[in-house]
């Protein structure tokens, strides 16, 4: 059933329809907190399949391929708290302020997006309501929970990128990226780089600004918090052997950084 032709313009998600929030080890004890922005590519009952094949649908347009997996496992690996997003980004976008086109897009890459297309401002408004509040809430109310009880609080925001994207092939297998704040991403390119074997991006293949972001910017730069942005490449964790290396690596590399983050906290 559609809601829209239903008449109740002012609700998405329904019965069957699963809650957007998903969370791995919240009693972890870490310093790291983990995000996840385009986690999951569910979409919700009363959008249909938003005029989309599913052919496209599985593709990076929906989500970010092989976070999930990374995520999980670095999460259980450091000890560290996940908070997830379940919904697809097609039916709006986490990482991006709500007003801007792109939060909720007509058209991704070269991909149109019919139910997207011409939607009410009350829809607009639901899908904000049921999807991106409860996800960005969730976030700020573990930092409140945190900053209450003196938990140092370091922000990872999670995402991998497209090999390929318009025709350009993009040689990086992972970047660090940042906005204002370049203590922690600093620590990460330097020891990436010390890996030996990677081509490190440095605020590549994106940079984070506050008209293209949301989750740094706000729950990071805006909460006084060391953080950075992760992007894995998606064919290095397209499969549960590459998503368990690469945890295995940034557990590694994360470890090192929290010994070298408090000592520079700790009191001389």
């Amino acid at each position: 059933m559609d809601l829209r032709t239903a008449g109740m313009t002012d609700q998405l998600l329904g019965e069957g329809d699963i809650p957007p929030v998903h969370e791995v080890n919240a009693e972890g004890t870490s310093p790291f907190l983990l995000t996840s922005d385009h986690y999951g590519r569910i979409l919700p009952r009363a959008l249909g399949d938003l005029g989309v094949a599913e052919s496209e649908l599985t593709r990076h347009i929906a989500w970010d391929i092989g976070i999930a997996g990374v995520a999980e496992q670095l999460a259980k690996m450091l000890g560290a708290h996940l908070i997830a997003q379940r919904y697809s980004r097609l039916v709006i976008d986490c990482n991006r302020p709500p007003e801007v086109a792109s939060s909720i897009p007509a058209i991704s890459e070269a991909t149109t997006i019919p139910r997207n297309e011409n939607i009410s401002e009350s829809e607009r408004a639901a899908r904000r309501r049921e999807i991106f509040e409860p996800y960005h809430h969730r976030i700020d109310a573990v930092i409140d929970s945190r900053i209450r009880a003196k938990r140092a609080t370091v922000l990872v925001s999670l995402h991998s990128f497209t090999p390929v994207y318009a025709g350009v092939a993009r040689p990086w297998h992972i970047g660090a990226l940042y906005n204002k704040d370049k203590v922690l991403p600093e620590l990460l390119l330097r020891r990436l780089h010390a890996e030996g074997d990677l081509v490190v991006g440095d605020n590549e293949p994106y940079a984070v600004s506050d008209l293209s972001d949301y989750t740094i910017p706000v729950h990071g730069e805006a909460r006084g918090l060391v953080n950075t942005g992760i992007e894995i490449r998606q064919d290095l964790i397209a499969d549960q052997s590459g998503q368990r290396q690469w945890a295995e690596r940034l557990a590694r590399i994360f470890a090192e950084i929290e010994v070298e983050l408090r000592v520079a906290a700790a009191p001389s």
